[in-house]
């Protein structure tokens, strides 16, 4: 047995040639992403339009494939074209070549200025190139390139794909593709030559012919005539500094204070360097033929101004240093800093002995005080000393950030009516109305709604801008702090002493605007509240409006403004209010006593039971009659009480109180804390109703303060007459309805003796330590909305003195944008970066348009149509990557573009002497120069295509499309040939 076994268990290795080579399945992939793509089949379409490469859009689509684990892309770019059936059915009769081939000989889409660089060398609409996934690696090898071209040959085979297919070799910065093309019949090699040292015989035309011609081999005699298209192009790089109108900021004078051509308040803008780095000039001979020009080693008939076409391009500096975009920048990184306020000046920076430190923290409140303060002016002195400190890397204890002259324009900027107090005397700072004008209705001004920042006359928007000048240019995030120390600092100085912050609207904060903004308007609603209460204490009412008093637009003040015939008694019922508010704080027990039994009595007992007690208590807090209401029990006029206003709330309150109420749950108890916590106007305004209109029911009430809750049907009575009839709705007939406690709740106590429904002096010192505790980075989060927005209206203003279409709608992306980030708090820092990139291009755009109009001379043309044109030429020149001259060299745009040359040239020159030297032998250096005119320096680029059919490779052969493209630079040379050859019988 075991002998029998043991031939059994002998393994066989079994060779399955059947079995697919990495070779032949990288080769399957490669046609199975011509057959996904489409690819496969006769390829159709129309005769390419002129200039279509550059106006139409291109696509591209890409695949990874892998030979072995070798990564490669395949990738099929192509040109948007409309389908057109009919073409391809006439092209199938017709029986014509490929298109791919006949794109090697079409003229109309030479030199495109913005396209693949193949699409560049060899005229091609549609193509798909392999190449190396990963950057670095690169075919170098030859037999690697010769296995990729035959897997790129056998697949085209097995397709019948007329799509060119090219292979990526070398390295990539090399730009090195070989490829092929097949159809019936016919093939085209797509062949390179790529050197860095040109030989000589390449570098004109005649030896370019030379080349072509041996390579096509062709062997007829005559040759066929060479179409040739020639493009040179000349670079001018020494762009005069008088053509640049920017002016650079003097750095020196707004390092010492001096705010002449920059003011606070204004964002700078402008390019500090020229942003058109050099002007290309192209000029091209579109449609030559062999023999036309001579141009070899020793002369050229090449002379720019005699090219038929001329187009220019401008080379944009790298990210130019703009000052609006370097402002915003450097605010942004305020942004990231961690340390606090006294982390950076250090506590004892305003507490040194030294006098003028004291001065300089004091600055503002010097300038309150009823004895005027001389601003003394800027002296050199202080110029250099501040220069000085700002360079000074590390300051001493004994130096504040800012100077007091800085220091004291700044906050005279802010709080203009300080300056009027110098004037005037101490009345003119109380003014309620200092700084609150009007908001102006317009588009612009509106912007604050959608960026949540804060209206541009405000002075939120002001400190913003203040405080981005001073981390520019006056100690960075030291000044910045020292800054926001003394606006800190009068804030509390304004409310203790009763003064209006100037540069807010008046009324409750606006939701719409940054919290900063809103904080400060809240800060100013106390200050009005305790102005109003501290002015009835010293019996100065009557000295005011009634309306005015109340600081919010509420009932009480709407009404009084209407009714004149009352002003007496609304003056006199808000100066008991404001005593009686005070005795109510301090004697509780007082005005408990005041009360009296009835009020008891009128709340325990319905309205009918209670109405002659009722009615026997002294009515109170009356503004007017309603004029159409009476009250349905004693029929007597129905009286709108004085109520109280309810309490101003920023986001950051509302918020905390939506999350208080939320966290009370939907138990039945915390359903009934919640209304409570939410009725506290309702009752207070009950409250206020049944002290004005003594013997009143719930009823009377509702008519009056929800008149949809009353309603009211016509019925017929006992006597057939029709009378109207009233009810409550719905929801007030619920049981235990929250309207019908607070109303038995409430008692008949006028606005006057109520509680307070805000706070004015908790709320006031809650906002205070709220800005004391903001680190420079907070603050710098809170007004960068503000910035952002002073910054598009600066560049909206300063596009309209330019008329850029292109730049119109990229301010409204930019504005669009701003409006979805901004718009919640804590946007991410990415999109604030994005949206301060779009500013900065914005600014370099429109930089390069008044460059480019100072270059070519625009506002100093006198001939209107001439200017038109010029205009419109600069403005093309922004938006489109080439631009053609009309009229080429002998155009208006033309002969600016030569002047520009020839002043360059001249500058570039020798010494004068030598210069007439030159001049008089000019002739013989054109014979030297290869033809190029003394005004125009050699060219930088040499661009040919030659382009003939003839038939390859026997006299009897299909005469097909042969095409060769050159390029020649100072440092690279290229040779891109497409080669097409009839295979019927080879």
């Amino acid at each position: 047995m075991a002998a029998d076994s043991e031939p059994e268990s002998e393994v066989f290795e079994i060779t399955d040639f059947t079995t697919a080579s990495e070779w032949e399945r990288f080769i399957s992939k490669i046609e199975e992403v011509l057959n996904d793509r489409k690819l496969i089949g006769i390829s159709s379409g129309k005769a390419l339009e002129k200039g279509v490469y550059t106006t139409g859009a291109w696509e591209e689509k890409s695949d990874e494939i892998s030979f072995a684990d070798f990564k490669f892309s395949i990738t099929h770019h192509y040109l948007v074209q409309e389908p057109s059936d009919k073409d391809g059915k006439e092209e199938l009769v017709e029986d014509a070549l490929p298109l791919p081939m006949q794109d090697l000989l079409c003229m109309n889409n030479d030199f495109p200025p913005r396209a693949h660089c193949l699409v560049r060398w060899y005229g091609l609409r549609e193509f798909v190139v392999i190449a190396p996934t990963a950057n670095n690696d690169g075919v170098l090898s030859e037999s690697k390139c010769n296995l990729l071209l035959s897997s790129i040959s056998i697949a085209l085979g097995n397709t019948g794909c007329q799509v060119p297919l090219f292979v990526q070799i070398h390295q990539k910065w090399r730009r090195m593709y070989v490829g092929e093309c097949q159809g019936p019949g016919v093939r085209t090699d797509f062949e390179m030559v790529h050197l860095r040292k040109v030989p000589n015989q390449y570098t004109h035309l005649s030896g370019l012919l030379d080349i072509f011609k041996s390579k096509i081999g062709c062997p007829l005699t005559p040759l066929p005539p060479v179409s040739m298209a020639i493009r040179l192009t000349y670079v001018l790089q020494d762009w005069q500094q008088y053509f640049w109108p920017q002016q650079p900021p003097d750095i020196d004078a707004l390092v010492g204070g001096e705010v002449g051509g920059l003011e606070f308040g204004k964002l700078p803008f402008g390019a500090c360097e020229d942003p058109i780095s050099e002007l290309h000039l192209a000029t091209t001979w579109p449609h030559l033929t062999e023999g036309i020009i001579v141009d070899n080693d020793v002369y050229s008939d090449l002379d720019p101004i005699q090219a038929p076409q001329w187009s220019v391009r401008v080379g944009k500096a790298d990210n130019p240093q703009c000052l609006l975009g370097d402002f915003l920048t450097e605010f942004f990184k305020l942004c990231r800093r961690k340390e606090s306020t006294d982390e950076i000046l250090g506590r004892s920076a305003f507490e040194e002995e030294g006098k003028d430190v004291a001065d300089i923290s004091h600055a503002l409140s010097k300038l309150t005080e009823p004895a005027p303060v001389p601003i003394h002016k800027l002296s050199v002195t202080n110029m250099v000393h501040s220069a000085k400190k700002k360079i000074r890397k590390h300051r001493g204890v004994d130096e504040s950030p800012l100077n007091s002259e800085v220091l004291n324009t700044i906050l005279l900027f802010l709080f203009p009516d300080a300056a009027d107090k110098l004037a005037d005397g101490f009345e003119s700072r109380t003014s309620p109305t200092a700084g609150n004008n009007p908001p102006p209705e317009t588009e612009e001004y509106n912007l604050f709604g959608q960026f949540k920042s804060a209206p541009s006359d405000s002075l939120t928007y002001k400190l913003a801008l203040c405080l981005c000048m001073i981390n520019f240019y006056h100690g960075g995030v030291k000044g910045v702090a020292h800054l926001w120390q003394e606006f800190v600092l009068e804030m509390r100085y304004r409310w203790e002493n009763n003064y209006l912050i100037p540069g807010l609207a008046n009324g409750a904060p606006d939701l719409r605007c940054c919290l900063l903004h809103q904080k400060l308007q809240m800060l100013n609603c106390c200050i009005e509240r305790k102005k109003a209460r501290d002015e009835g204490k010293r019996g100065s009412v009557s000295d005011r409006s009634p309306g005015g008093a109340s600081g919010d637009t509420g009932k009480g003040g709407d009404h009084s403004g209407d009714n004149p015939d009352k002003e007496k008694e609304v003056g006199k019922s808000w100066e008991s209010w404001s005593d009686s508010e005070e005795e109510f704080f301090e004697c509780l027990s007082d005005t408990e006593d005041l009360k009296g039994n009835g009020q008891e009595n009128g709340k325990k007992g319905g309205p009918k039971e209670g109405n002659k007690e009722s009615v026997n208590l002294k009515p109170e807090g009356r503004l007017h009659p309603h004029g159409k209401l009476m009250l349905l029990h004693p029929g007597e006029p129905l009286y709108i009480p004085i109520t109280q206003e309810p309490a101003p709330m920023t986001e950051d309150l509302l918020e905390e109180q939506s999350e208080v109420l939320a966290k009370l749950g939907t138990s039945a108890e915390g359903a009934h804390l919640r209304a409570r916590m939410q009725s506290a106007c309702l009752l207070s305004d009950m409250e206020s109703f049944k002290a004005a209109n003594p013997g009143c029911c719930l009823e009377d009430f509702v008519r009056w303060y929800s008149p949809r809750d009353y309603i009211e049907a016509e019925v017929v009575d006992e006597k057939g007459n029709i009378v109207i009839k009233g009810e409550l709705s719905a929801r007030m007939k619920i049981p235990s309805n929250m309207w019908v406690e607070a109303w038995e709740t409430a008692k008949p106590v006028p606005a006057r003796r109520q509680k307070r429904l805000f706070d004015d002096t908790r709320e006031a010192e809650k906002v205070l330590h709220y800005l004391a505790v903001q680190k420079p980075a907070d603050l710098a989060r809170h007004l960068l909305p503000c910035i952002i927005h002073a910054a598009v209206l600066k560049v909206k203003e300063e596009e309209a003195l330019e008329d850029i279409s292109s730049v119109k709608k990229i301010i409204k992306q930019i504005i669009s944008h701003s409006s979805k980030v901004l718009r919640f708090p804590g946007p991410e820092d990415k999109k604030l970066e994005e949206i301060i990139a779009q500013i900065m291009s914005v600014e370099a755009i429109i930089a390069r348009a008044r460059s480019l109009k100072a270059k070519f001379g625009v506002e100093k043309c006198e001939n209107e149509e001439e200017k038109d044109d010029l205009q419109r030429f600069v403005n093309c020149l922004l938006e489109q990557p080439e631009v053609s001259v009309i009229g080429a060299g002998r155009g208006p745009a033309g002969s600016i573009i030569h002047k520009l040359f020839v002043n360059a040239q001249r500058v570039a020159a020798v010494p004068p002497l030598d210069e007439e030297l030159r001049r008089s032998g000019s002739s013989e250096e054109r014979r030297l120069n290869m033809g190029v005119v003394s005004d125009f320096p050699p060219p930088t680029g040499r661009e040919v295509i030659l382009r003939t059919t003839v038939p390859r490779p026997a006299p009897y052969s299909k005469p097909l499309p042969q095409r060769m493209y050159s390029v020649l630079t100072k440092a690279d040379f290229r040779l891109a040939g497409a080669f097409s050859a009839d295979t019927t019988f080879f």
